[in-house]
C-alpha cells in the first residue's frame, strides 16, 4: 500500500521544488532588474506617493500618476541632487488613467536625498498651465 502513494507523492515533491526554483528563479530576476533604480530613491518615490495621497483626501478618492507606481510608465522624479529628489506629477479620482479622464491635480514635494523625510511641499493643487522651468516656482500666467 505504502507504494501506491510513492509515486503520486514523489511526483508532488518534485513539483514542489520545481515551483520553489522557478518563484527563486523569478525573485532573482526581478532583484537584478531593480538593481539599476537605487533604494533611496524607491523610498523617495513611495514616500512622495502616500504623501500626495494624505495631501489629497486618501485612496478613497485620489491616485497619483502611474509613474509614482511603475518607472515604466515615466518618471515622476524631476532632479535630484544634495538639496533632495524633487518629484512632480499627477493626480486624480481613482481609476482616471485607466479610464483616460484629465487628471484634476498637480503635486511638486521635494524628498531627502535618503528618501526618508518630506523636506517641502512645493505645489499641491489644480493643474498649472504650464510647468515652471524652476523647480518650485510658480508658473507664469
Amino acid at each position: 500500500m505504502s507504494r501506491r502513494f510513492s509515486a503520486p507523492i514523489q511526483s508532488l515533491v518534485r513539483r514542489a521544488g520545481l515551483g520553489l526554483l522557478a518563484a527563486f528563479s523569478v525573485g532573482a530576476a526581478s532583484a537584478w532588474a531593480q538593481a539599476d533604480f537605487p533604494f533611496n530613491l524607491q523610498r523617495a518615490t513611495n514616500l512622495a506617493r502616500m504623501k500626495a495621497e494624505k495631501l489629497n483626501g486618501g485612496l478613497g478618492v485620489y491616485r497619483t500618476a502611474a509613474c509614482m507606481f511603475d518607472r515604466a510608465a515615466g518618471n515622476c522624479i524631476i532632479e535630484t541632487g544634495e538639496q533632495g529628489i524633487l518629484f512632480r506629477f499627477l493626480g486624480g479620482p481613482p481609476g482616471w488613467q485607466q479610464l483616460n479622464l484629465a487628471a484634476t491635480v498637480e503635486t511638486e514635494l521635494r524628498i531627502s536625498p535618503d528618501g526618508r523625510t518630506v523636506l517641502a511641499v512645493l505645489y499641491n493643487g489644480p493643474i498649472r498651465l504650464s510647468t515652471p522651468s524652476e523647480p518650485g516656482q510658480r508658473p507664469q500666467p
